[in-house]
């Protein structure tokens, strides 16, 4: 494996974790980083290694999904054609003013790095940034149970959560308090870490509470990487710690945004 392929894999975790956040899907976001990859593959020449790599690879995300989405819209209808296998691949990714929150508040890029990536002016970057976080701000108040089993994090989170307008019906540092806030409480959105007290998984936590209830889900953990494997079912929306409260409310407005 070559050096710049190393690369490349070190980076698809953040790809990823881009791709499953702007669709609100493991599922349409993964298949947005294949259809990435498979451009790559195609086409070596458009990752240069004398430049920003990682800028260039989120570039190529985007570059191919224009391809893609043109070649469906070109399609004409038939008994037996290619647009049905496209859509099922890779629905129109959401707006502009989406692409660029997520960009700049979960993975950092800088204005002008999001206006290379999406090629666009810096002014019109900043105008859909400003409208993409106001938007946030108007959003409808709902329930969130926090799942974190270290109390100043949990305090933190709730700060972070009503200062966005929500109530925090509940905080757990364990599976079974979850579990029964969950039940009592319906609440509209779920904060999770991965690991809790006495050896508890915040991820059974959240799979028994998905078992009765559709709500989405956030974890907010130090262990990225064990999910985003692209492997088995993984989270749609996840925050690494340590985390800015910039990155955590574009992140909890996004996942509500897609219910």
């Amino acid at each position: 494996m070559t050096d710049q392929s190393k690369e490349i894999v070190a980076q698809l975790p953040y790809l990823r974790r881009y791709a499953r956040a702007l669709t609100g899907s493991q599922k349409r976001g993964d298949q947005c980083v294949r259809i990435c990859l498979e451009a790559i593959l195609a086409e070596p020449s458009q990752l240069s290694p004398q430049k920003d790599l990682r800028l260039q690879l989120f570039k190529v995300f985007h570059d191919a999904w224009r391809v893609v989405s043109s070649a469906i819209g070109e399609v004409e209808p038939s008994g037996n054609d290619a647009r049905p296998q496209l859509e099922q691949r890779l629905a129109a990714l959401p707006s502009e003013e989406r692409q660029i929150l997520l960009l700049v508040s979960l993975e950092g890029f800088s204005i002008d790095q999001t206006a290379r990536i999406l090629s666009l002016d810096v002014a019109e970057v900043e105008a859909k940034l400003s409208a993409a976080r106001a938007d946030i701000m108007r959003q409808a108040p709902t329930k969130v149970l926090i799942i974190e089993d270290e109390p100043l994090i949990a305090m933190d989170i709730a700060q972070i959560v009503q200062d966005l307008g929500h109530t925090v019906c509940g905080t757990a540092a364990r599976k079974d308090e979850a579990l029964a806030v969950a039940r009592e409480k319906g609440p509209g959105l779920v904060l999770a870490d991965i690991q809790l007290k006495e050896g508890d998984s915040g991820i059974e936590a959240v799979q028994e509470i998905l078992q009765s209830i559709d709500v989405p889900v956030i974890f907010v953990t130090g262990f990225p990487e064990r999910l985003l494997t692209g492997e088995g079912l993984e989270p749609a929306f996840l925050v690494t710690k340590p985390f800015d409260a910039e990155t955590l409310k574009t992140a909890i407005g996004q996942a509500l945004s897609v219910q």
